[in-house]
């Protein structure tokens, strides 16, 4: 089992309306090392209540519940920590793809598949420290560092087209290629000059600098086509002075 150093724990909570679908998740959890379960709750309006003064890496939730059901209380949070969805109900696979879940697990599951869906997120969240380690601020304007596989590569911020997500990965276009990396939307930003780069959509970044034209609300690059979702329009607009 591979193990990382206390700084590098990823806090967790977990949620479900079993109490012992609980039980057992705090049991799991306590034989991994490197994940730290805070807090479980039977309820995701308790949970919801909890994330508005504290943060966490990862949620591990069961989808069906009273109330409010775990797909609805990630479409609230307007942070995007790692999910791991439970459920009794594989009808529900699909929507796991519209946020950053790292595994479905059906119930009952094991120690082994529970242990396989949390290193993937320990792993990332490595890949994640060793990148903010890098002393990439200074240069933010020019360049910045991303881990691509099993090396780090430096991209040319000028050279940068857009950014678009992939389910759990993010596609760096530049004029060169493209480079695939696992951060989110929020880690990558902050690598970003904050006038050149713009969020327009919930899977998209864009470079100001490269935009050809805006047509409705689509942003041509190139020849490619990006939308500009509603909760980034009227920003977006503004940003452009439109």
């Amino acid at each position: 089992m591979k193990m990382f150093d206390n700084m590098n724990k990823i806090r967790a909570i977990a949620i479900d309306d079993e109490p012992l679908a609980l039980d057992i998740i705090k049991d799991y959890s306590d034989k991994i090392e490197s994940l730290e379960l805070e807090q479980t709750f039977e309820t995701a309006i308790e949970a919801l209540k909890y994330m508005k003064d504290n943060c966490v890496d990862l949620i591990i939730t069961d989808i069906q519940m009273p109330d409010l059901n775990g797909i609805d209380f990630l479409k609230i949070l307007n942070k995007e920590p790692f999910v791991i969805f439970t459920t009794a109900y594989d009808k529900y696979a699909i929507h796991g793809y519209e946020f950053k879940t790292m595994d479905y697990l059906l119930k009952p599951f094991g120690f082994d598949q529970f242990y396989k869906a949390v290193n993937k997120i320990l792993e990332m969240y490595q890949d994640r420290h060793v990148i903010t380690e890098l002393p990439v601020k200074e240069s933010a304007n020019n360049f910045f560092f991303v881990k691509s596989e099993h090396k780090i590569v430096k991209i040319k911020t000028d050279s940068v087209l857009y950014i678009e997500g992939l389910k759990d990965y993010l596609k760096i276009v530049t004029k060169e290629g493209h480079i695939l990396t696992l951060m989110s939307f929020r880690n990558i930003l902050e690598l970003l000059p904050q006038k050149q780069f713009f969020r327009v959509h919930r899977s998209f970044i864009v470079s100001m600098n490269s935009i050809d034209c805006i047509e409705k609300n689509r942003i041509r690059i190139d020849d490619k086509y990006i939308p500009i979702g509603d909760t980034y329009k009227e920003e977006f607009f503004q940003q452009i002075h439109v």
